[in-house]
């Protein structure tokens, strides 16, 4: 792993090499801002996944299991 990249429950990549620096989905050029977007707006999932078909459900279920915890919404 490069120098200033970080990595989040396997889940959310930070690198300053990819999008700079925005956080993404790891392995991915997605950026989490995007699907948090879908959520916020309630845009249906499948939709989501249709167009970003890199990211798979099992990332975004752990992404939403780590913003879910208590200790990061306090």
């Amino acid at each position: 792993m490069k120098s200033g990249h970080l990595v989040f429950g396997n889940v959310v990549s930070i690198n300053p090499d990819v999008l700079s620096g925005t956080p993404v989905f790891n392995g991915t050029r997605v950026p989490v801002q995007i699907f948090i977007d879908y959520v916020k707006q309630h845009i249906p999932l499948d939709e989501f996944y249709e167009g970003f078909p890199t990211v798979t459900r099992e990332q975004t279920e752990k992404l939403m299991e780590i913003i879910s915890e208590p200790s990061l919404s306090s």
